[in-house]
């Protein structure tokens, strides 16, 4: 490796801490996205639960078997 002059040696550092600064902010910005699309899967998820019991109770009036059932348990 040759060996680097002290504005070269300045250069790589600064070069070094701005990038980890970048590489943090980054990873803050991948768990605050991550955070949102995991509530938003939630969210889904309860709409889903709340739709198949309509579902059932409706098939359930109607005398009927819940054909989703079966779906809901994959």
């Amino acid at each position: 490796m040759p060996v680097l002059n002290e504005q070269q040696r300045k250069f790589y550092e600064e070069t070094r801490k701005v990038t980890r600064q970048e590489i943090g902010e980054l990873e803050n910005q991948i768990q605050e996205e991550l955070q949102r699309v995991k509530q938003r899967i939630a969210e889904l998820q309860a709409a889903q639960k709340a739709a198949r019991q309509m579902y059932d109770a409706a098939c359930q009036r109607l005398g009927i078997p819940n054909d989703m059932e079966e779906q809901g348990a994959e």
